[in-house]
């Protein structure tokens, strides 16, 4: 792989090792994850200090993250070997931005719009039996702010308030292991909006949604919470239907 030496680093010895770290592990948890470092292919780390121009120190840490990801494996007298896709930590957040800006980007939001469609209606059937009534109120409000910022075509807002919205309704589950997944909900949401895979301008019925599912929540209606949920969901993966499609992907009806 030829990838230039990095430079404009920061003077500051300090911040020049945690800005050399940081670049580093971009370059290479980017190319592993493109496909451009192919799985059973080897690094070595005096080549990885002559080709990006880093300390030994700096490589070993670097490595030693993306092996903590799955991505790597260090064998002695071997060097470090690119690990196949399926032994990743699918679920690291940082990996998933990787994926996200590889050629595997269409692939990446189909799992992940799958794994919230399997997840979110449960977490806000329990969001209904165990939110606080302030955590209720705060879903509530939340949705009208969506609601005011998708009618006013305010993205950034709206991306905000969306992402926001989820995240509370997961904590309100009382379920830990949902709680864990708000970060991957929030990739999925901003890597649509980064990538222009959203709708300009959010569909009122999706607004709706949203207001259902934080007034069920607040009526305790455990029911019409999971349903208003799965019409969100449903909605979002239509909508990546089309988008996996128009990318020459098959859908999954």
């Amino acid at each position: 792989m030829a990838t230039p030496p990095l430079a404009d680093v920061d003077p500051s010895p300090g911040a020049a090792q945690t800005g050399l770290h940081a670049r580093l592990l971009e370059q290479l948890g980017t190319a592993i994850c493109s496909g451009r470092l192919v799985a059973g292919s080897v690094l070595y780390i005096d080549e990885l200090v002559d080709r990006y121009a880093v300390s030994r120190s700096v490589v070993r840490e670097v490595l030693r993250v993306l092996a903590s990801m799955g991505l790597v494996d260090t064998r002695r007298r071997v060097g470090t070997q690119i690990r196949p896709a399926s032994s990743w930590n699918v679920f690291d957040p940082q990996l998933i931005r990787w994926r996200l800006a590889s050629g595997d980007r269409i692939a990446q939001l189909r799992s992940l719009t799958e794994l919230r469609t399997a997840v979110e209606p449960q977490a806000a059937s329990l969001a209904a039996e165990r939110a606080t009534p302030d955590a209720a109120s705060d879903l509530v409000g939340l949705a009208a702010k969506m609601w005011a910022a998708g009618k006013a075509g305010n993205q950034d807002e709206f991306l905000r308030l969306d992402i926001e919205f989820h995240r509370q309704v997961l904590i309100s589950s009382g379920n830990e292991m949902f709680v864990k997944l708000q970060e991957l909900v929030a990739e999925v949401l901003t890597g649509r909006h980064h990538y222009e895979l959203m709708p300009h301008h959010p569909d009122e019925q999706a607004l709706q949604h949203h207001a259902d599912v934080a007034q069920a929540i607040l009526r305790h209606d455990g029911g019409r919470a999971r349903e208003a949920m799965v019409h969100i969901m449903e909605q979002a993966l239509n909508e990546m239907k089309s988008i996996w499609e128009q990318a020459g992907e098959p859908r999954r009806d």
